[in-house]
C-alpha cells in the first residue's frame, strides 16, 4: 500500500482541481492511500463528490493554507506545524505517508521540506528535478531552480540524486548522465563542471554511465537519461522550453483557423496534431521533485487542471512504489566510501527563495 499526503488547498484551483485529480489516481491506482490536509469547508463538500475515493483517503482539517504570493519566511512563520503544507510534509516524517504533494508556493514548500525533513547526510543542497520530454521519451533535468551556483561535488551529488529518480521513474538500471555545459569538448565550461566531469569518469559508478558534457539542444533530443546543471541555468532552460511550447501551441492555433482551406486541411491531420499538442502539453510532464531531502516531496505546477495534479501524484506514487530514497541513499554511500576526500572541498552555494518560480 502506497500513501501519499496532499496539501489540498496549494495551487491556482485548491480543492476543485485536487480532488477530482485524486479520484483519477485512484481508479488507475487501486494500492494507493491518500491523507487529504485542508480547509474542512473547501474540501469535504469536493470528497462528497467521489465516494470511492472517501474509502480510500484521510482527511484532516487546518486552519491555515500558505497562499501562493507568501514569501518563504512568512509561511514558515505563520503556517509550521498548523498549515496544510506542513501537515502534508510532516505526515511523510512521521512515516505515516510515503511521499507528499503540493501545487502550493515553490517557495515556501521547499522552505518547510528542507526544515521539516532536512538534507540527506552527505548532501549540502536539495535540488529540483523535472521530468523532460524529448524526443526519445523523457529525461531527468536537475537543478531546475533550488540552488544558484554549484560546486563539483555538489554537482555530482545532482548526477546521483538524478540517477536514483531515472531508475526508479523510468525502470533504466543504468542511466546515462551528461553535465550541461557550453560545448562537448572537455576543455570548455566553468572549472566547476569541468572538474565534476573529471570526477564522474574517474568513479565509474554501477548505476550510473557518464556520457560527457551535453548543450541545450542535447535536452530536447533525449541525448541522456539524465542532465545536470545548477539552479540558475536549469530554471531559465526549464521556462524557455515551456515558453516555447505554448509560443508553438499559438502558432499552430492562430495557422489552422487563419483560412477556410487551414480549417479543412486541419480536419484530415486531427490527430496528428492532437498528437502534437499532447507532445507539447507541459501539464503532462508536471511534478518537480525535491531530491536530497530525507523524504519525497513533489511540487505540481500551481496552474495545473486536475489530469496535471494526477500526474504529479502519480510521479510520487511510482517513486515510493520503487524506494526512491534508499536508491539514492545506497549510491551516496557507495560513491564517497570510494571517493573519501569528496567531502573536504566544497564551497558555499546560494539557495533561491522560490518566490518568482
Amino acid at each position: 500500500m502506497i500513501r501519499i499526503s496532499i496539501d489540498a488547498m496549494g495551487g491556482d484551483h485548491g480543492p476543485g482541481v485536487v480532488v477530482p485529480a485524486l479520484a483519477q489516481v485512484a481508479v488507475r491506482r487501486p494500492d494507493i492511500r491518500f491523507i487529504v490536509y485542508g480547509r474542512e469547508e473547501a474540501v469535504r463538500p469536493e470528497l462528497a463528490k467521489f465516494p470511492a475515493l472517501q474509502e480510500k483517503s484521510e482527511f484532516f482539517h487546518c486552519d491555515v493554507a500558505v497562499k501562493m504570493d507568501d514569501k518563504p519566511s512568512q509561511a514558515l512563520r505563520h503556517g509550521r506545524w498548523k498549515s496544510s503544507m506542513w501537515k502534508a510534509i510532516e505526515a511523510v516524517k512521521a512515516e505515516t505517508a510515503d511521499a507528499c504533494v503540493s501545487a502550493g508556493n515553490t517557495g515556501a514548500l521547499m522552505a518547510m521540506s528542507k526544515f521539516c525533513l532536512r538534507t540527506m547526510a552527505s548532501i549540502d543542497r536539495p535540488a529540483i528535478a523535472a521530468i523532460w520530454p524529448t524526443l526519445r521519451g523523457e529525461s531527468v533535468v536537475l537543478d531546475v531552480g533550488a540552488t544558484i551556483g554549484a560546486d563539483a561535488q555538489q554537482l555530482i551529488d545532482f548526477a546521483i540524486l538524478g540517477t536514483g529518480m531515472a531508475r526508479s521513474v523510468f525502470g533504466i538500471e543504468r542511466p546515462t548522465v551528461g553535465l550541461l555545459n557550453v560545448g562537448v569538448e572537455e576543455i570548455k565550461g566553468q572549472e566547476e563542471v569541468k572538474e565534476a566531469g573529471r570526477m564522474l569518469r574517474e568513479a565509474d559508478m554501477a548505476s550510473m554511465t557518464y556520457h560527457g558534457f551535453v548543450e541545450g539542444d542535447d535536452i530536447g533530443k533525449g541525448t541522456v537519461d539524465v542532465v545536470v546543471t545548477e539552479g540558475f541555468s536549469g530554471n531559465i532552460a526549464l521556462k524557455t522550453a515551456e515558453g516555447t511550447a505554448r509560443q508553438i501551441a499559438g502558432y499552430l492555433r492562430a495557422a489552422m483557423g487563419r483560412t477556410l482551406m487551414a480549417r479543412i486541411g486541419y480536419l484530415f491531420a486531427r490527430g496528428a496534431f492532437n498528437t502534437l499538442r499532447e507532445k507539447m502539453d507541459v501539464s503532462r510532464a508536471n511534478g518537480g521533485v525535491f531530491l536530497g531531502l530525507n523524504g519525497i516531496v513533489v511540487k505540481s505546477h500551481g496552474g495545473a487542471d486536475s489530469e496535471g495534479f494526477a500526474a504529479a501524484v502519480e510521479l510520487a506514487y511510482d517513486m515510493a512504489r520503487n524506494r526512491l530514497f534508499d536508491r539514492i541513499e545506497a549510491d551516496l554511500d557507495l560513491f564517497h566510501a570510494r571517493n573519501p576526500q569528496s567531502q573536504l572541498t566544497r564551497k558555499p552555494a546560494v539557495a533561491d527563495d522560490g518566490e518568482d518560480r
